[in-house]
């Protein structure tokens, strides 16, 4: 959370344990582990750091293409959005 305080910070680098950590976050109630885990990742991360993430996330034999309790993939959700580009590209690195 940034504000008067703490201004946002956009260049900062993210360790691997920091990218890894979000592969342990829980889901609340109906929700794919895997989705939830993509979504903060990419809510949260620059393409670069969420194509190290992607990475992890495969190695772990995690779901790339789970769904949202609406059926949606990460990638047909932010297929829409301005920034999206760089993430579905660092999604098709990982075949």
């Amino acid at each position: 959370m940034s504000g008067p305080s703490q201004p946002k910070v956009t260049n900062e680098e993210w360790s691997d344990q920091r990218v890894l950590s979000f592969l342990c976050l829980e889901p609340a109630k109906g929700i794919s582990a895997d989705y939830h885990a993509l979504e903060a990742a990419y809510r949260h991360m620059r393409a670069t750091d969420f194509e190290r993430f992607l990475k992890f996330f495969s190695e772990a034999g995690r779901n790339l293409d789970a769904r949202d309790p609406r059926g949606r993939t990460l990638w047909d959700v932010i297929s829409a959005h301005r920034h999206g580009t760089a993430f579905i590209e660092a999604r098709k690195k990982q075949g």
